[in-house]
């Protein structure tokens, strides 16, 4: 009897020894060896013929889970109920999925029961045309019962089938119909946007970490403005948000540059949001949009600063705009705030050059520390931390150069 095909037994720690496309070519080429149909399937078919560079490549095989299991040493079930399997390949992980009909949805996620089925049927069973082709691996023929190829070259993101039933079947594909829409720039069938409008109350059914999870992969994408923009047309906001609909200008994430944190984009949208309307809270974002508390924590800190740098930056003192500038966040609300105000912020970028320039820079180390005032005979309190502070600032400000000025500065103070 031939041992199962794989690479389990490598070190986990290596390096993968192939691409992802060799691997999964090489997984598929096995299975068809043993008689049965495998095709490269869904996003990876779409990207190549778009001409991009996938990094995850799927497999759909006529060969059913104890099949796979039989050609393939260390490979581990992830829904086997579903078809599911992953195998290992020259440290690559390849997701191998039976064909299969699914049967009715009851909770807007997954099927009640399937059932395994032909290449035709799996397709049928998809979301959009363009995630709907698949692509023999070793000949390169694209195999599509869906008229994919099409609706691609066209431009036209089309649900298959009866768009209504395929949001119905995930709810959260209202959301990605979104993220395909804007990232490869494509009109939407007028039958699909219009389920997709009836549908957006249904979003609120969705889990938060689900509906998160596409806010990240849509925002880390430089086509994040038309994706907010058809978010807001479309109803989106509401359910996914947890406010009421709103439209209108996004200048903020409009300015935005290519490359910034998902917080950042957070932050814009929820000024050029509140601009329109004042009475939502950024803290509600948090649990709509399952934010960890360091993405929570960033944004509510670059909204801070742009609102200091809006209304108080003219007037604040050179420490307190050295404190400032040396945030981590700073940066980011200089990005957001360039949407809307870009002289002011070229401005700002100026000062803080100079400042940046200065002797020390914008934060210096401390000239003085806790350590050394207790060293001194200061003993730790409430004022304890308010001198440092003072002290410090006399220090940004150019007023204390030396640790001896600073030690005479924080005895003056302390006395007082």
């Amino acid at each position: 009897m031939n041992k199962p095909e794989s690479d389990s037994q490598e070190s986990s720690s290596r390096l993968p020894a192939c691409s992802a496309r060799e691997a999964a070519v090489a997984v598929a080429r096995l299975i068809i060896e043993r008689g049965f149909i495998a095709y490269l399937a869904g996003g990876c078919v779409r990207d190549e013929i778009l001409g991009l560079s996938p990094t995850d490549f799927d497999i759909a095989t006529s060969a059913p889970p104890d099949e796979i299991i039989k050609i393939f040493r260390g490979v581990r079930g992830v829904g086997e109920a579903f078809g599911v399997m992953l195998v290992h390949w020259k440290g690559r992980i390849i997701e191998v999925a039976t064909f299969r009909s699914d049967g009715e949805y009851h909770d807007g996620r997954r099927p009640s029961d399937v059932r395994f089925a032909n290449a035709n049927e799996d397709a049928q069973r998809r979301d959009f045309t363009i995630n709907g082709l698949f692509r023999h691996p070793l000949t390169g023929e694209v195999v599509d019962f869906v008229d994919g190829q099409k609706d691609l070259s066209n431009r036209i993101l089309r649900a298959i089938g009866d768009p209504s039933a395929r949001l119905r079947e995930d709810r959260l594909r209202t959301l990605r119909a979104v993220r395909f829409a804007a990232r490869f720039e494509m009109t939407v069938d007028s039958a699909t946007e219009q389920a997709i409008c009836d549908a957006a109350r249904d979003l609120c059914g969705v889990s938060r970490e689900r509906i998160g999870g596409e806010f990240r992969r849509m925002f880390s994408h430089p086509t994040r403005l038309r994706a907010v923009q058809l978010i807001e047309q479309w109803g989106l906001d509401a359910p996914a948000l947890n406010e009421s609909n709103s439209i209108g200008s996004c200048a903020r994430i409009a300015g935005l540059p290519r490359e910034v944190s998902f917080a950042t984009v957070l932050a814009a949208w929820r000024l050029d949001r509140a601009t329109r309307s004042p009475d939502h809270t950024s803290q509600v974002w948090r649990e709509s949009l399952n934010l960890s508390g360091i993405e929570s924590k960033e944004m509510m800190e670059i909204l801070e600063i742009v609102s200091t740098l809006g209304s108080q930056w003219d007037n604040l003192p050179k420490s307190a705009r050295k404190r400032l500038a040396s945030r981590s966040a700073f940066s980011s609300a200089l990005k957001v705030l360039f949407g809307v105000a870009p002289d002011r912020v070229r401005g700002i970028q100026k000062t803080v050059e100079h400042l940046a320039n200065e002797s020390g820079g914008l934060a210096p180390q401390p000239l003085v520390s806790g350590s050394d005032l207790i060293a001194l005979g200061f003993e730790p309190g409430p004022r304890f931390k308010v001198l440092l502070d003072r002290t410090y600032d006399c220090q940004l400000e150019g007023e204390i150069t030396s640790k001896e000025q600073a030690i005479a500065f924080a005895h003056q103070e302390w006395k007082r």
